[in-house]
């Protein structure tokens, strides 16, 4: 499958929680034969709060919303993500339960990355996996420090 949307809306992305990966054209077309791309609807939820599934998702085009259910009023909503945004990264560091809902704003479409497709790439090419390990990682770091500030859970 051609992942150069993908690779455009990534590059292009400005968020302070951009996914800053560099990987080669050739590391992500390996990539991109290892993941699947996903249309998904308008009002569908992508990740379920409580699921303890191992996916990354990156967002190659729509928009998406990051939401809690339950606690205090005004805590729902976390985030909206835009083209070229990673979500569910937490999952590629351990099998907790997702802390967050996602779901497609507007028609969108996703690539996934199941956790045994990360081991994978870890034997095909360990500089890449450490690479986007790293990069998803810091979008981590980066989302972990903004909840914080506004007193929100990490999505």
């Amino acid at each position: 499958m051609d992942i150069t949307a993908l690779v455009n809306a990534i590059q292009a992305l400005t968020a302070e929680d951009a996914f800053r990966c560099a990987l080669s054209p050739a590391q992500w077309q390996w990539l991109a034969a290892h993941m699947s791309r996903r249309e998904v609807r308008a009002g569908e939820l992508l990740i379920h709060q409580g699921e303890t599934r191992r996916v990354i998702y990156f967002l190659e085009q729509g928009n998406l919303q990051v939401f809690v259910t339950g606690g205090p009023p005004g805590s729902h909503r976390i985030a909206v993500l835009r083209p070229g945004s990673l979500v569910g990264e937490p999952a590629l560091f351990t099998e907790v339960p997702r802390m967050a809902n996602v779901e497609a704003m507007t028609p969108c479409v996703v690539w996934s990355l199941q956790g045994e497709q990360l081991k994978e790439l870890a034997a095909y090419d360990p500089h890449a996996t450490l690479e986007l390990l790293r990069a998803a990682g810091a979008v981590m770091a980066v989302r972990l420090r903004i909840n914080l500030m506004r007193g929100l859970p990490m999505a």
